[in-house]
């Protein structure tokens, strides 16, 4: 089963660019450019990531990640923002965010971090496979 992740940001054309760019490196993407969206989308299937804009319309993201620690306070969130810089988009790690990424970015930026940050969650899945395929083989 693919990685499953909910990407918001009010910027079609940056939408758009994860979306695609998340889908050929293997990844399931629900997409949308509203913070309330989002959040009906974390309570219909838990993702492995939520990719998260901080200059959106109501609520911003800011509040949507307030909202989203109180509910879902282990999911993963990768911040991402072009009106935060430095340290500032750091310091949403203190509000919740478990990663930042500063716009403007490239394709293989984004996937890096995503990989970086779901491969942590991924890695007793795949260990278990290996072991079944060990297992099947007679290995030990």
């Amino acid at each position: 089963m693919k990685p499953y992740i909910v990407l918001v940001d009010d910027d079609r054309h940056i939408l758009r660019f994860l979306k695609q760019a998340l889908e050929e490196s293997g990844y399931a993407v629900a997409a949308t450019s509203s913070g309330s969206q989002a959040l009906a989308l974390l309570k219909v299937r838990m993702p492995d990531l939520l990719i998260l804009d901080l200059n959106m319309p109501e609520p911003d993201g800011i509040d949507l990640l307030r909202i989203e620690r109180t509910q879902f306070p282990y999911l993963r969130v990768l911040v991402i923002s072009g009106y935060l810089k430095g340290e500032q988009l750091e310091a949403m790690r203190f509000v919740g965010a478990f990663g930042t990424l500063e716009k403007p970015f490239t394709a293989k930026a984004v996937v890096s971090k995503v990989r970086e940050m779901i491969g942590e969650a991924q890695k007793p899945a795949a260990q278990s496979a290996k072991k079944r395929a060990r297992a099947n083989r007679g290995e030990a």
